[in-house]
């Protein structure tokens, strides 16, 4: 069994890489952190406690609220996609009484910051943590800053974020996890723990349609099944007006994929670098990943290629057991 720590800035596919690797028994996960990206830490926080009383978990995970703001720049965060709440809108939805249908969770969070317990956990299971950002790395970046001792422990991050052979999300190069902080990305590539990216080259080949999702879900009324209709709902109606498909990718929930079906994923080693200053091209992650080409010494591995309805089944197969 894998222990991990889940990074997340919550928004609608970071909600179902939750259920994933809560559903996942490959995995152990010893704790969740929040930060801002998709929407505010204080907004990923709710969020993230909200994913887990839909998905009605016995015994919650540690929860840890983390950084507000990337290391340097400015807050971007990506409502326009993932609702006004982060969540699909998900708090604006009322029952026949009128009453909100998802309210306020219990706010079961330690005191701890993230960054603290990033750190103790790494103290806690040398070279056996496994952590997974699926957001902005600002929470991974600064735990390095703090106790370098400590975080050169860390087994392995394997991180969603990237775009190599494709354009981006939020720019034509720049995928909007690195694009949040860029720096973050290039301190943790720099520091020498085994990295593996899963880019927008992967995840975009995985594609969640509503009409895939009522097949799977079919007459379920359960509170998991009900959550997951409402929460995808304004992704998939924005990449309808966007894509011309109703649907929605469900980046994050790749990462926990790859660590408990790695066969359904091809991976290359690569030297890895970020665009951290230009105007034009801040948040490109950059690497040579033409074959026969002599390289850098690589910093990390890049996932290149995907099963993709092989992962989708198992997705379903797993969150709705």
């Amino acid at each position: 069994m894998q222990h991990i720590l889940l990074d997340t800035d919550t928004g609608v596919d970071d909600a179902l890489a939750i259920i994933l690797a809560l559903n996942s028994p490959e995995l152990k996960v010893e704790a969740i952190t929040s930060v801002s990206g998709n929407v505010h830490v204080d907004l990923c926080t709710r969020n993230l406690l909200m994913t887990l009383e839909a998905l009605g978990v016995k015994e919650y995970p540690i929860c840890a609220k983390g950084e507000a703001h990337p290391l340097i720049k400015p807050l971007v965060t990506a409502a326009h996609v993932h609702g006004s709440d982060g969540l699909g809108d998900v708090t604006r939805l009322l029952t026949s009484t009128g009453a909100r249908r998802y309210p306020d969770p219990e706010p079961r969070l330690t005191a701890m910051s993230a960054v603290d317990l990033i750190i103790d956990l790494a103290g806690q299971y040398p070279d056996e943590l496994v952590l997974v950002p699926v957001g902005p790395l600002t929470n991974i970046a600064k735990a390095m800053i703090k106790d370098p001792t400590r975080m050169r422990r860390i087994r392995e991050i394997v991180l969603m974020g990237g775009a190599f052979e494709t354009y981006g999300n939020v720019t034509t190069t720049a995928e909007f996890n690195i694009f949040v902080d860029p720096q973050a990305v290039q301190l943790v590539l720099d520091f020498g723990v085994p990295v593996t990216m899963v880019p927008l080259d992967v995840t975009h080949q995985v594609v969640l349609t509503g009409k895939r999702l009522q097949s799977e879900i079919g007459q379920r009324n359960d509170r998991l099944s009900q959550f997951l209709r409402d929460v995808t709902h304004t992704t998939m109606e924005f990449h309808q007006d966007r894509e011309g498909v109703y649907g929605t990718y469900i980046h994050d929930a790749l990462p926990i994929g790859l660590l408990t079906q790695p066969d359904f994923f091809e991976t290359v080693e690569a030297f890895v670098q970020v665009e951290t200053s230009s105007d034009l091209t801040q948040g490109m992650t950059i690497a040579d990943l033409r074959p026969g080409r002599p390289h850098l010494k690589p910093n990390a591995r890049i996932c290149v290629g995907v099963n993709a309805e092989g992962f989708l089944q198992h997705f379903f197969n797993r969150i709705l057991q």
